[in-house]
């Protein structure tokens, strides 16, 4: 199935924004029995380093990349490129073998997952930013 460039950004946006309020929910239902300001500051300190050396640097870069398609329409996965793919597959084997194994306190599971959780739903609604902006610049040209 082939897709306008655009659309991509849409793509991505839905697919990160989803994943993002999975793990957010997960960290968030771990959370009301360690609910402290040392707790909040380390989500947001993980957030924050997911957000500015991670997330804003794949949009910026898959953004540019999908940005400079020629082609009027590209394969729907193209959204992203195989290692990010790879990346993305490992995360997710990674947290749910860290879940199911139990080596990880429901303390960390509450505040890492909160703060990955809300990284992830910004890069999704980052990407859903950028297909507005590319959308209304393809209608005005």
């Amino acid at each position: 199935m082939k897709v306008k460039p655009a659309t991509l950004l849409l793509i991505a946006c839905a697919v990160w924004s989803i994943a993002g309020v999975n793990i957010l929910r997960i960290g968030l239902a771990a959370y009301p029995a360690y609910l402290g300001v040392l707790n909040i500051v380390l989500s947001l300190v993980v957030f924050c380093i997911f957000q500015l050396f991670v997330f804003r640097k794949l949009v910026r870069k898959h953004s540019a990349r999908i940005g400079g398609y020629r082609d009027e329409r590209q394969f729907f996965l193209k959204f992203f490129d195989v290692k990010s793919f790879i990346i993305m597959a490992v995360m997710m084997t990674g947290g749910i073998w860290l879940r199911a194994s139990g080596i990880a306190p429901e303390r960390f599971i509450a505040v890492f997952y909160t703060g990955l959780g809300a990284a992830l739903l910004l890069a999704g609604l980052l990407f859903g930013r950028n297909f507005g902006r590319a959308h209304r610049a393809a209608q005005t040209a």
